[in-house]
């Protein structure tokens, strides 16, 4: 009986190691870069008894959506400034953890050549979502294409515009339908891990970007009820490691700079 017992105890003690070693992590991303960098980073966690599983998602609001209901544990995609107006506009509250790289944002065009090409009345197309479409008139109005009422407006709209010399017509759309639009319109504000899926080269197609300076770093985002995990803080180190940032400077070549 006491063997029995024993062995029991032993193979109670041996599944719950086990159950511990092999903790299952669920992160949402973008395909290009996120999920390529998580990707990087599985083997490494998986040494370190973290299952790590990777959701990969074609838009902006769902990956928040379902680590706020606690479908997911965490997701990686996001700037600091979209994250705030999402939990403002959904009542959410999910949190960074750590940033890990910034995307310079820019405008391409197979049109024109340079950005004083613009003509009158020409057609931009942006991101409809309020921090990606603040980011992209900033970046026109650093270009000198427009100018805003508050020229520091992160979340500006096309209605935020004070002065617009060349007529320029706003087309908003939703930031995965941009590289689509590329031969419709005269310029095209597109966020870089979308670029990047649709064959484009930032620090070469870009006729106007964002320099390293941009605040607009990418996080990973979890709960406030899971953001101090042991599994959620190992991605984070794993996240910010020198292997991912020799990763990123060598495979995006300035289309993705490290921000650690």
């Amino acid at each position: 009986m006491k063997k029995v017992l024993l062995f029991t105890a032993l193979a109670a003690a041996l599944t719950a190691s086990f159950a511990q070693a092999n903790e299952k992590l669920v992160v949402a991303a973008t395909p290009i870069p996120h999920a390529e960098i998580l990707e990087l980073v599985k083997p490494t966690l998986a040494k370190e008894g973290v299952d790590l599983e990777i959701k990969v998602f074609t838009d902006y609001v769902q990956p928040n959506v379902q680590v706020a209901e606690k479908r997911l544990d965490a997701n990686y995609f996001q700037t600091l400034p979209y994250l705030e107006n999402f939990n403002k506009g959904k009542g959410t509250n999910l949190v960074t953890v750590v940033g890990v790289h910034v995307e310079p944002f820019g405008g391409y065009s197979k049109k024109i050549k340079k950005i004083e090409d613009l003509k009158d009345g020409a057609t931009v197309a942006i991101p409809n979502e309020g921090s990606n479409s603040g980011r992209a008139l900033l970046l026109l109005q650093k270009a000198g294409v427009i100018t805003l009422k508050d020229p520091t407006n992160a979340l500006a709209t096309p209605k935020d515009i004070a002065s617009n010399p060349k007529h320029l017509k706003f087309k908003e759309l939703e930031s995965a339908l941009l590289p689509r639009v590329l031969d419709q319109v005269d310029l095209d504000l597109i966020n870089t891990n979308y670029a990047l899926e649709a064959g484009l080269n930032p620090a070469k197609d870009a006729l106007i970007i964002e320099d390293a300076k941009s605040p607009y770093v990418n996080f990973l985002v979890a709960r406030p009820d899971n953001k101090d995990s042991d599994a959620i803080q190992k991605l984070s180190k794993a996240l910010t490691s020198p292997e991912v940032k020799a990763f990123i400077e060598k495979k995006y070549n300035g289309a993705v700079v490290p921000a650690f």
